[in-house]
């Protein structure tokens, strides 16, 4: 019988936070691949884990897979295990997982601590819907795409970022997002943890005065349905009424419907275009 693949959740700070599952899984396997072993060998040590470790990381993940896979078509079973958190979320992991797949490998994920996850919750913001950007990319027009994207949000946004490129991606939100409240949460889990809710620009202020330190998780609140809709309606009120109708009319729309679909917009009523124009 082939091995089986194991996606193990380890601590993002605090190493009480590991499940018994997971560490019996780790001690039962008999290979553990590992974002970064220098990294992990803390972990393995301090629960005396001795099982064999190899890694696996964003530079060789196309690569070590397949050596991964053979492996485990071989019989072995291995535990992936990231820096801190659950594998494949913000990290290589997912590219091992999706070959896995294709090659009749069998997958499961051992639940654990998630940084986005402990962000979310602790934000004091809407939990119900949200929408995970991670770390935002490094290429300035794919950066651009994605802030753009995010503009007319209207779920809870969580964004991953490092300390030393924080104020520049808290400027880029303001520019592109306005000054929507948000919560900062650093070090999650660890001795210096802090949560604290906050608008962007008066944190873009804050660190006017401070060095920001330890690694940043930004949870920001998304618009509501009525903002989209003012904003919307501002923007239509940027063009005449004439403008608008012949708007719609140039789509193909009779008189009649343009006059209708404009006043939807406006948020008047189609009388109120119809003898605007008949004034006019």
């Amino acid at each position: 019988m082939g091995g089986k693949l194991y996606l193990c959740a380890t601590p993002i700070g605090n190493l009480e936070d590991i499940t018994l599952r997971v560490l019996r899984t780790l001690k039962e396997v008999d290979l553990i691949a590992a974002e970064d072993t220098r990294n992990s060998i803390r972990i393995l040590n301090y629960f005396d884990i001795k099982t064999p470790m190899t890694s696996y990381h964003e530079y060789n993940k196309i690569e070590k897979a397949h050596v991964l896979i053979r492996k485990m078509q071989e019989g072995q079973n291995i535990a992936l295990i990231t820096d801190a958190g659950t594998p494949g979320i913000s990290d290589p992991g997912e590219e091992l997982v999706a070959m896995c797949y294709e090659a009749g490998i069998e997958v499961t994920s051992l639940p654990g601590p998630a940084a986005c996850i402990t962000a979310l919750t602790l934000s004091g913001l809407s939990t119900r819907r949200f929408a995970f950007e991670a770390f935002l990319p490094a290429d300035k027009k794919e950066r651009k795409i994605i802030l753009d994207e995010l503009k007319n949000e209207t779920r809870t946004i969580i964004i991953y970022e490092a300390p030393h490129r924080l104020v520049r991606t808290l400027e880029e939100l303001k520019e592109t997002l306005g000054n929507r409240r948000m919560t900062l949460c650093r070090e999650l889990t660890k001795k210096h943890e802090t949560a604290f809710q906050t608008t962007i620009e008066e944190l873009i202020s804050f660190y006017s005065g401070e060095k920001p330190l330890g690694e940043c998780v930004l949870v920001i609140q998304g618009l509501s349905r009525q903002q989209i809709e003012e904003e919307k309606k501002e923007s239509w009120e940027k063009i005449s009424i004439e403008e608008h109708v012949q708007l719609y009319e140039d789509k193909g729309y009779s008189r009649k419907d343009a006059m209708k679909m404009a006043a939807r917009d406006r948020g008047v009523s189609k009388r109120d275009i119809y003898q605007y124009l008949i004034e006019k």
